[in-house]
Protein backbone atom coordinates (compact mmCIF):
# COMPACT_ATOMS: atom_id res chain seq x y z
CA UNK A 1 0.00 0.00 0.00
CA UNK A 2 1.33 3.58 -1.08
CA UNK A 3 0.35 6.75 -1.66
CA UNK A 4 1.94 8.94 -4.20
CA UNK A 5 2.67 12.95 -4.16
CA UNK A 6 -0.87 13.59 -5.74
CA UNK A 7 -2.39 11.73 -2.83
CA UNK A 8 -3.69 8.41 -5.30
CA UNK A 9 -4.27 5.75 -3.22
CA UNK A 10 -2.84 2.43 -3.98
CA UNK A 11 -4.65 -0.71 -2.93
CA UNK A 12 -4.20 -4.61 -3.48
CA UNK A 13 -5.94 -7.32 -2.59
CA UNK A 14 -5.74 -11.14 -3.08
CA UNK A 15 -8.01 -14.28 -3.06
CA UNK A 16 -6.66 -17.42 -3.58
CA UNK A 17 -10.39 -19.46 -3.94
CA UNK A 18 -10.31 -21.60 -6.88
CA UNK A 19 -14.24 -20.42 -7.98
CA UNK A 20 -14.19 -16.75 -9.56
CA UNK A 21 -17.46 -15.55 -7.95
CA UNK A 22 -15.80 -16.20 -4.64
CA UNK A 23 -12.67 -15.18 -5.83
CA UNK A 24 -13.98 -11.74 -6.29
CA UNK A 25 -16.29 -11.90 -3.38
CA UNK A 26 -13.45 -12.61 -1.28
CA UNK A 27 -10.87 -9.84 -3.29
CA UNK A 28 -13.15 -7.18 -3.25
CA UNK A 29 -14.16 -7.27 -0.09
CA UNK A 30 -10.24 -7.34 1.68
CA UNK A 31 -10.42 -4.43 -0.96
CA UNK A 32 -13.21 -2.97 0.88
CA UNK A 33 -11.91 -2.92 3.93
CA UNK A 34 -8.71 -1.15 2.93
CA UNK A 35 -10.50 1.36 2.03
CA UNK A 36 -12.59 2.14 4.67
CA UNK A 37 -9.77 1.64 6.77
CA UNK A 38 -7.81 4.68 4.76
CA UNK A 39 -11.04 7.02 4.84
CA UNK A 40 -12.28 6.30 1.20
CA UNK A 41 -14.86 4.64 -0.38
CA UNK A 42 -16.03 3.04 -3.66
CA UNK A 43 -17.06 6.26 -5.11
CA UNK A 44 -13.42 7.14 -4.56
CA UNK A 45 -12.05 4.39 -7.58
CA UNK A 46 -10.53 5.71 -9.95
CA UNK A 47 -9.44 2.36 -11.81
CA UNK A 48 -8.85 -0.96 -11.14
CA UNK A 49 -6.88 -4.52 -12.77
CA UNK A 50 -7.89 -8.03 -11.83
CA UNK A 51 -4.95 -10.86 -12.47
CA UNK A 52 -5.82 -14.43 -12.63
CA UNK A 53 -4.68 -17.15 -15.29
CA UNK A 54 -7.88 -16.78 -16.54
CA UNK A 55 -8.60 -13.35 -16.99
CA UNK A 56 -11.70 -14.69 -19.64
CA UNK A 57 -13.28 -16.38 -16.01
CA UNK A 58 -13.41 -12.88 -14.63
CA UNK A 59 -15.09 -10.78 -17.54
CA UNK A 60 -17.88 -8.56 -16.18
CA UNK A 61 -20.61 -9.69 -19.03
CA UNK A 62 -20.75 -12.65 -17.26
CA UNK A 63 -24.22 -12.59 -14.72
CA UNK A 64 -22.81 -14.16 -12.31
CA UNK A 65 -18.93 -11.61 -12.14
CA UNK A 66 -21.51 -8.77 -12.09
CA UNK A 67 -23.40 -9.59 -9.69
CA UNK A 68 -20.45 -10.45 -7.03
CA UNK A 69 -18.77 -7.25 -8.00
CA UNK A 70 -22.13 -5.39 -7.00
CA UNK A 71 -22.58 -7.23 -3.84
CA UNK A 72 -19.09 -5.58 -2.92
CA UNK A 73 -18.84 -2.31 -4.61
CA UNK A 74 -22.59 -1.40 -6.06
CA UNK A 75 -22.40 0.52 -8.92
CA UNK A 76 -19.40 2.58 -8.60
CA UNK A 77 -17.35 0.57 -11.44
CA UNK A 78 -13.93 2.38 -12.85
CA UNK A 79 -12.53 1.18 -15.66
CA UNK A 80 -11.15 -2.22 -15.27
CA UNK A 81 -8.35 -4.32 -17.07
CA UNK A 82 -8.36 -7.90 -16.71
CA UNK A 83 -4.89 -9.35 -16.88
CA UNK A 84 -2.77 -12.54 -17.14
CA UNK A 85 -0.31 -13.79 -14.68
CA UNK A 86 1.33 -16.86 -13.26
CA UNK A 87 -0.44 -18.99 -10.65
CA UNK A 88 -3.44 -19.73 -9.36
CA UNK A 89 -5.86 -17.09 -7.07
CA UNK A 90 -7.30 -13.67 -8.26
CA UNK A 91 -4.92 -10.49 -7.73
CA UNK A 92 -6.90 -6.90 -7.27
CA UNK A 93 -4.72 -3.39 -7.83
CA UNK A 94 -7.27 -0.10 -7.15
CA UNK A 95 -6.54 3.23 -7.36
CA UNK A 96 -8.50 5.78 -5.50
CA UNK A 97 -8.76 9.76 -5.70
CA UNK A 98 -8.51 11.52 -2.75
CA UNK A 99 -11.03 12.17 -0.25
CA UNK A 100 -12.09 15.88 -0.09
CA UNK A 101 -13.42 17.63 2.78
CA UNK A 102 -17.34 16.85 3.75
CA UNK A 103 -20.15 20.21 3.87
CA UNK A 104 -20.47 21.41 6.93
CA UNK A 105 -24.35 20.95 6.55
CA UNK A 106 -27.16 18.63 7.99
CA UNK A 107 -29.48 16.89 6.05
CA UNK A 108 -33.32 16.16 7.98
CA UNK A 109 -30.91 17.13 11.28
CA UNK A 110 -28.29 14.36 10.43
CA UNK A 111 -24.33 15.99 9.55
CA UNK A 112 -23.03 14.07 6.26
CA UNK A 113 -21.32 11.80 8.18
CA UNK A 114 -24.00 10.48 10.09
CA UNK A 115 -26.97 10.75 6.91
CA UNK A 116 -24.48 7.70 5.45
CA UNK A 117 -24.80 6.05 8.29
CA UNK A 118 -28.27 6.06 8.44
CA UNK A 119 -29.01 5.34 4.68
CA UNK A 120 -26.23 2.56 5.04
CA UNK A 121 -28.34 -0.57 5.91
CA UNK A 122 -25.19 -2.88 4.80
CA UNK A 123 -23.37 -2.23 8.34
CA UNK A 124 -26.00 -4.22 9.99
CA UNK A 125 -24.88 -7.61 8.24
CA UNK A 126 -21.87 -9.26 7.19
CA UNK A 127 -22.75 -8.86 3.41
CA UNK A 128 -20.16 -10.92 2.26
CA UNK A 129 -21.59 -13.54 4.69
CA UNK A 130 -25.46 -12.56 3.73
CA UNK A 131 -24.99 -12.73 -0.07
CA UNK A 132 -23.12 -16.16 -0.09
CA UNK A 133 -26.40 -17.87 2.68
CA UNK A 134 -29.07 -15.94 0.14
CA UNK A 135 -26.90 -17.13 -3.34
CA UNK A 136 -26.79 -20.53 -1.52
CA UNK A 137 -30.69 -20.94 -0.64
CA UNK A 138 -31.99 -19.52 -3.24
CA UNK A 139 -30.31 -21.76 -5.92
CA UNK A 140 -31.20 -25.03 -3.52
CA UNK A 141 -34.98 -23.70 -3.50
CA UNK A 142 -34.63 -23.18 -7.04
CA UNK A 143 -33.25 -26.51 -7.34
CA UNK A 144 -36.21 -27.96 -5.51
CA UNK A 145 -39.09 -26.19 -7.37
CA UNK A 146 -40.50 -25.96 -10.50
CA UNK A 147 -39.93 -22.53 -11.21
CA UNK A 148 -40.19 -21.18 -14.58
CA UNK A 149 -37.70 -18.33 -15.48
CA UNK A 150 -39.81 -16.41 -18.21
CA UNK A 151 -39.15 -13.17 -20.21
CA UNK A 152 -41.39 -10.14 -19.80
CA UNK A 153 -39.64 -7.64 -21.90
CA UNK A 154 -36.75 -8.19 -24.52
CA UNK A 155 -34.10 -6.59 -22.06
CA UNK A 156 -30.81 -8.69 -20.21
CA UNK A 157 -32.93 -8.29 -16.82
CA UNK A 158 -36.30 -8.01 -18.19
CA UNK A 159 -37.42 -11.57 -16.79
CA UNK A 160 -38.95 -13.14 -13.89
CA UNK A 161 -38.90 -16.71 -12.03
CA UNK A 162 -42.90 -18.23 -11.09
CA UNK A 163 -43.17 -20.68 -8.94
CA UNK A 164 -46.54 -22.00 -8.51
CA UNK A 165 -48.11 -23.92 -5.31
CA UNK A 166 -48.77 -27.52 -5.65
CA UNK A 167 -52.09 -28.74 -7.03
CA UNK A 168 -53.63 -25.19 -7.62
CA UNK A 169 -55.90 -24.07 -10.20
CA UNK A 170 -56.03 -20.91 -10.49
CA UNK A 171 -54.06 -19.51 -7.70
CA UNK A 172 -53.98 -15.16 -7.08
CA UNK A 173 -50.29 -14.18 -7.76
CA UNK A 174 -47.99 -12.73 -5.38
CA UNK A 175 -44.92 -10.58 -7.22
CA UNK A 176 -41.81 -9.62 -4.93
CA UNK A 177 -39.55 -7.19 -5.99
CA UNK A 178 -36.25 -7.66 -4.72
CA UNK A 179 -33.56 -4.55 -3.38
CA UNK A 180 -30.19 -3.89 -3.61
CA UNK A 181 -30.05 0.14 -3.53
CA UNK A 182 -31.41 -0.14 -7.45
CA UNK A 183 -27.94 -1.37 -8.13
CA UNK A 184 -27.61 -4.83 -6.48
CA UNK A 185 -29.11 -8.46 -5.91
CA UNK A 186 -31.21 -11.03 -7.85
CA UNK A 187 -34.26 -12.57 -8.30
CA UNK A 188 -32.25 -16.08 -7.54
CA UNK A 189 -31.01 -14.39 -4.21
CA UNK A 190 -34.39 -14.33 -2.98
CA UNK A 191 -36.28 -17.63 -4.43
CA UNK A 192 -36.21 -18.68 -0.63
CA UNK A 193 -38.37 -16.05 0.29
CA UNK A 194 -41.12 -17.36 -2.02
CA UNK A 195 -42.02 -20.65 0.40
CA UNK A 196 -44.69 -19.23 3.10
CA UNK A 197 -46.69 -17.78 0.35
CA UNK A 198 -46.27 -20.74 -1.93
CA UNK A 199 -47.31 -22.89 1.37
CA UNK A 200 -50.50 -20.56 1.93
CA UNK A 201 -51.63 -21.20 -1.76
CA UNK A 202 -50.22 -18.19 -3.79
CA UNK A 203 -48.21 -18.29 -6.99
CA UNK A 204 -44.91 -16.32 -6.49
CA UNK A 205 -43.04 -13.95 -8.96
CA UNK A 206 -39.66 -12.45 -8.54
CA UNK A 207 -38.88 -10.01 -11.30
CA UNK A 208 -35.45 -8.37 -12.10
CA UNK A 209 -35.66 -5.01 -13.80
CA UNK A 210 -32.21 -3.20 -14.87
CA UNK A 211 -29.79 -2.18 -12.40
CA UNK A 212 -28.54 1.40 -11.94
CA UNK A 213 -26.49 3.27 -12.58
CA UNK A 214 -26.21 1.93 -16.38
CA UNK A 215 -30.39 1.28 -16.25
CA UNK A 216 -32.20 4.74 -14.95
CA UNK A 217 -34.52 4.81 -12.00
CA UNK A 218 -37.62 5.44 -14.28
CA UNK A 219 -36.59 2.49 -16.82
CA UNK A 220 -36.55 0.49 -13.60
CA UNK A 221 -40.16 1.49 -12.64
CA UNK A 222 -41.71 0.92 -16.32
CA UNK A 223 -39.83 -2.86 -16.32
CA UNK A 224 -41.59 -3.61 -12.56
CA UNK A 225 -45.08 -2.21 -14.54
CA UNK A 226 -44.38 -4.11 -17.63
CA UNK A 227 -43.57 -7.14 -14.80
CA UNK A 228 -47.33 -6.98 -13.49
CA UNK A 229 -48.90 -6.08 -16.79
CA UNK A 230 -47.23 -9.33 -18.58
CA UNK A 231 -48.43 -11.33 -15.17
CA UNK A 232 -52.14 -10.25 -15.85
CA UNK A 233 -51.96 -10.43 -19.77
CA UNK A 234 -50.56 -14.08 -19.82
CA UNK A 235 -52.80 -15.29 -16.23
CA UNK A 236 -54.59 -17.64 -19.25
CA UNK A 237 -51.46 -19.53 -20.25
CA UNK A 238 -50.01 -19.62 -17.00
CA UNK A 239 -53.03 -20.76 -15.01
CA UNK A 240 -53.25 -17.47 -12.73
CA UNK A 241 -56.14 -15.85 -11.35
CA UNK A 242 -55.06 -12.28 -12.18
CA UNK A 243 -58.11 -10.55 -10.49
CA UNK A 244 -56.27 -11.31 -7.18
CA UNK A 245 -52.90 -9.63 -8.18
CA UNK A 246 -50.59 -8.75 -4.94
CA UNK A 247 -47.45 -6.79 -4.89
CA UNK A 248 -44.33 -6.30 -2.35
CA UNK A 249 -40.81 -5.07 -2.76
CA UNK A 250 -37.92 -4.96 -0.30
CA UNK A 251 -35.84 -2.05 0.43
CA UNK A 252 -35.37 -0.55 -3.11
CA UNK A 253 -37.92 -2.54 -4.60
CA UNK A 254 -40.36 -1.25 -2.29
CA UNK A 255 -39.41 2.40 -3.95
CA UNK A 256 -40.23 0.22 -7.38
CA UNK A 257 -43.28 -1.16 -5.93
CA UNK A 258 -44.35 2.10 -4.81
CA UNK A 259 -43.79 3.94 -7.58
CA UNK A 260 -45.31 1.49 -9.80
CA UNK A 261 -48.89 1.06 -7.96
CA UNK A 262 -48.55 5.47 -8.88
CA UNK A 263 -48.06 5.12 -12.50
CA UNK A 264 -50.50 4.95 -14.88
CA UNK A 265 -50.25 1.87 -16.90
CA UNK A 266 -50.15 -0.15 -13.60
CA UNK A 267 -52.26 -3.17 -13.62
CA UNK A 268 -55.21 -3.82 -10.54
CA UNK A 269 -53.79 -4.70 -7.47
CA UNK A 270 -55.55 -6.17 -4.84
CA UNK A 271 -52.72 -5.65 -2.32
CA UNK A 272 -49.54 -4.40 -1.65
CA UNK A 273 -47.18 -4.85 0.61
CA UNK A 274 -43.73 -2.50 1.24
CA UNK A 275 -41.01 -3.57 3.23
CA UNK A 276 -38.21 -0.96 4.76
CA UNK A 277 -38.28 1.25 1.56
CA UNK A 278 -37.19 4.62 0.22
CA UNK A 279 -39.81 6.88 -0.04
CA UNK A 280 -38.34 10.19 -0.30
CA UNK A 281 -35.11 10.30 -2.41
CA UNK A 282 -33.89 13.87 -1.89
CA UNK A 283 -31.80 13.12 1.09
CA UNK A 284 -29.55 10.90 -0.76
CA UNK A 285 -28.85 13.26 -3.54
CA UNK A 286 -26.67 14.35 -0.87
CA UNK A 287 -24.63 11.17 -0.79
CA UNK A 288 -22.47 9.96 -3.21
CA UNK A 289 -24.58 6.36 -3.59
CA UNK A 290 -27.34 9.22 -4.71
CA UNK A 291 -25.02 11.53 -7.02
CA UNK A 292 -24.34 8.13 -8.45
CA UNK A 293 -28.17 7.69 -9.16
CA UNK A 294 -28.54 10.91 -10.23
CA UNK A 295 -30.26 12.30 -7.64
CA UNK A 296 -28.06 15.41 -6.63
CA UNK A 297 -31.57 17.23 -8.69
CA UNK A 298 -33.79 17.98 -6.10
CA UNK A 299 -36.77 17.93 -8.80
CA UNK A 300 -35.54 14.53 -10.07
CA UNK A 301 -35.30 13.50 -6.61
CA UNK A 302 -38.99 14.34 -6.03
CA UNK A 303 -40.39 13.18 -9.08
CA UNK A 304 -38.70 9.40 -8.24
CA UNK A 305 -40.47 9.88 -4.33
CA UNK A 306 -43.75 8.19 -3.74
CA UNK A 307 -43.91 10.26 -0.94
CA UNK A 308 -44.79 13.45 -3.31
CA UNK A 309 -47.25 11.22 -5.65
CA UNK A 310 -50.90 10.95 -4.58
CA UNK A 311 -51.96 7.90 -2.48
CA UNK A 312 -52.76 5.17 -5.28
CA UNK A 313 -55.75 3.99 -5.54
CA UNK A 314 -55.16 0.18 -4.44
CA UNK A 315 -57.17 -0.54 -1.39
CA UNK A 316 -54.79 -2.68 0.92
CA UNK A 317 -51.41 -1.26 1.34
CA UNK A 318 -49.59 -2.13 4.27
CA UNK A 319 -45.71 -1.31 5.65
CA UNK A 320 -43.16 -3.07 7.65
CA UNK A 321 -39.82 -2.19 8.68
CA UNK A 322 -37.04 -4.54 10.45
CA UNK A 323 -36.88 -3.40 14.63
CA UNK A 324 -32.81 -2.94 13.93
CA UNK A 325 -33.36 -0.39 11.03
CA UNK A 326 -31.76 3.23 11.34
CA UNK A 327 -33.52 5.45 12.56
CA UNK A 328 -33.95 6.85 8.65
CA UNK A 329 -35.00 4.31 6.99
CA UNK A 330 -37.77 3.94 9.71
CA UNK A 331 -38.79 7.56 9.82
CA UNK A 332 -39.10 6.61 5.33
CA UNK A 333 -41.99 4.23 6.38
CA UNK A 334 -43.77 6.56 9.04
CA UNK A 335 -43.60 9.57 6.81
CA UNK A 336 -45.27 7.51 3.54
CA UNK A 337 -47.74 6.02 6.29
CA UNK A 338 -49.07 9.61 6.73
CA UNK A 339 -48.96 10.88 3.77
CA UNK A 340 -50.67 7.92 2.32
CA UNK A 341 -52.90 7.91 4.55
CA UNK A 342 -52.34 3.51 5.82
CA UNK A 343 -51.40 2.19 9.17
CA UNK A 344 -48.67 2.80 11.01
CA UNK A 345 -45.80 0.59 9.71
CA UNK A 346 -45.45 -2.97 11.40
CA UNK A 347 -41.85 -3.27 13.35
CA UNK A 348 -40.60 -6.96 12.34
CA UNK A 349 -37.97 -8.83 14.16
CA UNK A 350 -34.35 -8.27 12.55
CA UNK A 351 -32.71 -5.80 11.14
CA UNK A 352 -32.99 -4.76 7.43
CA UNK A 353 -31.98 -7.84 5.63
CA UNK A 354 -32.93 -10.66 8.32
CA UNK A 355 -36.90 -9.19 8.52
CA UNK A 356 -37.13 -10.56 5.00
CA UNK A 357 -36.96 -14.38 6.92
CA UNK A 358 -40.65 -13.48 8.29
CA UNK A 359 -42.34 -13.72 4.73
CA UNK A 360 -41.35 -17.67 5.65
CA UNK A 361 -43.38 -17.35 9.33
CA UNK A 362 -44.21 -14.97 11.56
CA UNK A 363 -45.81 -11.61 12.00
CA UNK A 364 -45.02 -10.63 8.45
CA UNK A 365 -46.37 -13.50 6.36
CA UNK A 366 -49.57 -13.11 9.05
CA UNK A 367 -49.71 -9.32 7.39
CA UNK A 368 -49.08 -10.25 3.91
CA UNK A 369 -52.19 -12.69 3.94
CA UNK A 370 -54.63 -10.30 5.92
CA UNK A 371 -53.70 -7.72 3.31
CA UNK A 372 -54.72 -10.35 0.42
CA UNK A 373 -57.73 -11.74 2.04
CA UNK A 374 -59.35 -8.01 2.39
CA UNK A 375 -59.41 -8.29 -1.75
Amino acid sequence: MSASETNVLELAAESAEADPIEALREALSALLDGMIAAGRGPHHLLEMSWASEQPAAFHLSRHEIELAYREVLIGFRPPIRLLPKDGPGLTVHARLAEPGPLPDVEVDGYPLRELARQYSPRLQADMKALFRQWSRDGAGFRASHAGLDLAYGPGRFETLDLYRPAGAQLPPIFVFVHGGYWQASDKIQHAQFAQGLLDAGFAVAMPNYGLAPETALEASIVQTVAALSFLVQEAEALGLDPARLHLCGHSAGAHLAAMALASPGCPPVGSALLLSGLYHLEPLGHLPIGRLLGLADPARAMRLSPLSQPRPLVQNIALAVGEGESEAFKAQSIALAETWRIPEPLICPGHHFSMLDGLNGGALLDLALRMAARQ
